[in-house]
């Protein structure tokens, strides 16, 4: 009777308008509790705490005082609102439109509680607004990169006009080294590539940000790094 009531709910999300608060949380629960009427304590849950909002905000403890809650649904619960809210959080924060100074605010108080080096691409339209980022962590140790072959994927699959660079040192100043100095010119020569400018490169350190376009690096190194110009010359 459960999977036949499951599915029909399941069908009814293709107009979701239409669904009750409820019935939504019911469905929602459908994939913390698999074996189990969840109408009730859907029905429960917004009694106890008067709205979605205040489902997905109510801590794990506060969850489990709900009767048919336990720990992995109140986990899931909890997870579901965190989520929201951080992905609320980055889409309201993010420059639509690149400038130095909203990109170097947003990205300082956007890497302050990462423990780890991080490097994020934004690809940007050809009026330079923000079209995605896309994030790469870790992938040695202690040591967060972006290999070639993933930066073409991204520039093929979005195909943007424009492209920002970004990543972090998590217990250092934002002064560039050497093999940030290499990294700059790499991701450029793929840019030039694929007829991508690089605007800049930010650099988020423990005493703030570090642009290669501020401080005047960004035009030569896009001069040097220019695929046409190592060539000696235009493709005819």
């Amino acid at each position: 009777m459960h999977e036949g009531h499951r599915k029909r709910m399941l069908q009814r999300l293709r107009t979701a308008d239409a669904l009750q608060d409820h019935e939504l949380l019911e469905i929602l629960l459908f994939y913390a509790i698999p074996r189990k009427n969840t109408n009730p304590i859907a029905h429960e849950l917004l009694s106890s705490f008067g709205s979605l909002s205040g489902v997905l905000n109510a801590s794990p403890d506060e969850l489990k005082g709900v009767f048919g809650v336990g720990d992995e649904t109140a986990a899931f619960l909890r997870c579901v609102g965190l989520l929201y809210e951080r992905a609320h959080t980055v889409r309201e924060e993010q420059p639509k439109l690149f400038s130095v100074r909203d990109f170097s605010d947003f990205l300082c108080s956007r890497y302050r509680t990462l423990a780890e080096e991080t490097i994020e691409v934004f690809c940007l339209d050809g009026q330079q607004r923000v079209k995605c980022s896309k994030r790469f962590g870790v992938s040695e140790p202690d040591r967060a990169s972006l290999a070639p072959e993933q930066l073409a994927r991204v520039l093929s699959s979005v195909q943007p006009r424009g492209l920002v660079l970004a990543h972090n040192h998590p217990f250092a100043p934002a002064v560039p080294s050497a093999a940030d100095d290499r990294f700059t010119a790499q991701v450029q020569l793929i840019c030039s590539l694929h007829g991508v400018t690089l605007y800049d490169h930010i650099i988020i350190g423990t005493d703030g940000a570090y642009s290669y376009y501020l401080v005047g690096r960004m035009e030569s190194i896009r001069r040097d790094f220019d695929v046409a110009t190592l060539l000696g010359g235009k493709f005819v």
